[in-house]
């Protein structure tokens, strides 16, 4: 997973209403199409909160966590026994692209970042669903159901676990 990707998922958690969301849970399904029209399904539960902290629970078609705060990710792959610490070197604001994205249609909004552009759909002031072309031109898709906006988030659940014995790669 890159980098950027893992930013854009990870920032998803303030579509609904641009300005006063502050934590949003929600189970995903998340599609990624490459030009070829060969998809990849994934699909689990995301926890995020205000400023930029997640935890991505990958369920299928393999576990992984990703966690992600605003200076590092961290992806626990428990089936390799591995775990991959990065540091965040990008300058992207979500919350600040968000508060300047335009609505296109009823319940749905257009937000740019450089060369990206996103779609984001909402449904009674909730977010649906974020699509957008990912550095490689593939379109990726993320869908919600399940969706609680603005509970009380344990910021301790964003702390990276994993196993001592684990591999751990630090890039």
């Amino acid at each position: 997973m890159k980098i950027f990707t893992s930013l854009v998922l990870t920032c998803t958690i303030s579509f609904a209403s641009f300005y006063n969301l502050n934590s949003f849970e929600a189970d995903f399904t998340q599609s990624i199409t490459d030009d070829k029209n060969v998809s990849l399904l994934y699909s689990g539960h995301l926890v995020a909160s205000k400023p930029q902290n997640a935890l991505w629970n990958y369920t299928k078609p393999i576990e992984k966590d990703v966690y992600i705060t605003s200076f590092k990710i961290t992806i626990v792959e428990p089936e390799i026994e591995q775990v991959i610490i990065r540091d965040i070197e990008s300058d992207f604001n979500f919350f600040n692209m968000l508060q300047n994205a335009t609505k296109i249609s009823e319940d749905k909004y257009e937000a740019h970042y450089k060369d990206s552009h996103f779609i984001i759909k909402t449904k009674n002031k909730t977010i649906e669903s974020i699509s957008y072309l990912d550095e490689f031109d593939n379109l990726v898709k993320i869908t919600f159901k399940n969706q609680k906006q603005n509970i009380k988030i344990d910021e301790n659940i964003f702390l990276p676990r994993y196993p001592l014995d684990f591999d751990i790669i630090r890039d």
